[in-house]
């Protein structure tokens, strides 16, 4: 356990953060895996669904979540899978 205030701090804020972190990445594995079910099962909504997953993989980009490489190759992924 740290001593000095500003480590007693940094703990506390670095616990708020990755719950934070850890909640977008759920959600986004969770669109993720809803956008691909869509697509593979062929549904009316695979469109939809695959634009909310690119808007999540956009939005996890931008907070720091995920690198910006790795975003790039998920949205091309579902793109590929949706006009395959």
């Amino acid at each position: 356990m740290p001593n000095i205030k500003s480590a007693k701090k940094r703990v506390k804020v670095i616990e708020t953060k990755t719950l934070r972190n850890k909640a977008i990445k759920s959600e986004l594995k969770t669109t993720l895996k809803k956008a691909n079910t869509a697509v593979a099962e062929g549904a009316d909504n695979k469109a939809e669904a695959v634009k909310a997953a690119i808007k999540k993989v956009d939005m996890a980009c931008s907070k720091g979540i995920i690198h910006k490489n790795k975003a790039a190759r998920k949205k091309s992924q579902l793109a590929k899978s949706l006009n395959a």
